[in-house]
């Protein structure tokens, strides 16, 4: 039941922001799913409708955000609902977040949509564990269980939410958790496609790994490491500077603002990045673009979170990697051995990722189930994701 419902929890959400996305920017408009993307829509969309799409979205992040935070009860994550079950994520306070995280996100956002999923699965998972009157124990194995499944549903990537379940959230991978994280998950992810379809996230397609690719993911895996650590503390520090009064409208109608004057010249900002990891996982990122999207991202992220604004920062993050792995090539590859940009970009979204997020294990399943890579590509991904996550542990280490 908890798989279900995370997957029809997962389904309609993405359902809501692909019509929220098609209605705003005006593409596709005759169907909730379509074969055009998102970066398709925002760059055949007038700059005037981009810029006015940004400001609705800076409109209705600073105002929900501000009156929920003065009107509705203290929200609760889904790790501390994990953590203590005793204390659960309130109902309305919860549904109304994850709403504003979708519609904030389908408007511009450069934030990430997997945490609305995830909530709406773990809120599912303590009602049921309320009707049925589990233990304690039990509804917490669940309710990571629904958060889990609910990442699944909305990626279609049913191990990496098994595994997400088990690596971040519970933090164990005893039987009593593995069997019903990779059953909801499954389910999760399985319900989803009868609304969203069986696609992967990303297309990719790429060689085979070759001895060049492997030398690159450990040589550079260290800089993705130090990269990850200073995102940490670039993230953890605009939220601590948040503050729930007539500031967070103000600054989340500019930095949205920001991000939609900004999509004039770069279409390619708004949203949660999947547009740009996607140039970058087909190579078409050359030249100072790289460049200028990775510092112009790592700006808006900034901004928005400063200003109040939820969401993730799983594909926000993948997307910063998938950049600095293109930049990098972009400076080396006349000094290195030939090697494929494409999967040099895939390996480096997944080293900065498992470091930034620490989850090393459900990033080398999450870059799997997101582009279909090749089983070649799995070693120069580990060892990429182990270099990067090692280093941005003992760096954080000597730093306490």
């Amino acid at each position: 039941m908890t798989g279900i419902l995370s997957g029809l929890g997962g389904m309609l959400l993405a359902m809501l922001l692909h019509a929220v996305q098609h209605l705003a920017f005006g593409y596709s408009q005759d169907a909730i799913i379509s074969k055009e993307s998102f970066l398709q829509g925002v760059t055949a969309a007038s700059g005037e409708r981009r810029l006015l799409a940004l400001l609705t979205g800076g409109i209705i992040a600073g105002a929900g955000w501000w009156l929920l935070a003065r009107y509705g009860r203290p929200r609760v994550s889904v790790n501390a609902a994990v953590k203590d079950p005793a204390k659960p994520m309130p109902g309305v306070t919860s549904l109304i977040h994850a709403l504003l995280q979708i519609i904030t996100v389908a408007l511009g956002s450069p934030l990430g949509r997997e945490v609305a999923p995830r909530e709406i699965g773990a809120l599912g998972a303590t009602s049921l564990a309320r009707a049925f009157g589990l233990a304690p124990e039990d509804t917490r194995v669940l309710i990571a269980c629904g958060a889990g499944a609910g990442l699944a549903a909305v990626y279609n990537v049913p191990l990496a939410g098994a595994i997400f379940t088990l690596e971040v959230l519970l933090i164990s991978f005893r039987w009593s958790c593995v069997l019903p994280a990779l059953v909801t998950s499954a389910l999760g992810a399985y319900v989803a496609t009868f609304g969203l379809g069986n696609e992967s996230q990303y297309h990719f397609s790429a060689p085979a790994a070759d001895t060049p690719l492997i030398i690159w993911a450990i040589v550079t895996s260290p800089l993705f490491g130090y990269a990850a650590h200073l995102f940490r503390r670039y993230t953890g520090h605009a939220r601590k500077g948040i503050k729930t009064n007539w500031q967070m409208p103000v600054l989340c109608l500019l930095s949205f603002g920001l991000t939609g004057i900004l999509s004039l010249w770069f279409p390619q900002l708004p949203g949660n990045g999947k547009g740009p990891t996607q140039l970058a996982l087909w190579g078409e990122l050359t030249g100072l673009l790289p460049v200028m999207l990775l510092l112009l991202k790592l700006v808006l992220i900034w901004a928005v979170l400063r200003a109040g604004a939820e969401g993730g920062v799983l594909t926000p993050g993948f997307t910063v990697g998938a950049l600095l792995a293109s930049i990098l090539f972009t400076v080396f590859s006349p000094f290195l051995p030939a090697g494929d940009q494409t999967a040099i970009a895939l390996s480096g979204a997944a080293a900065f990722l498992a470091a930034s997020m620490q989850m090393p294990l459900t990033t080398v399943m999450l870059a799997a189930e997101f582009t279909h890579m090749g089983s070649t590509l799995v070693i120069p991904v580990m060892l990429a994701v182990g270099g990067s996550f090692a280093t941005c542990c003992a760096i954080e280490k000597r730093a306490k």
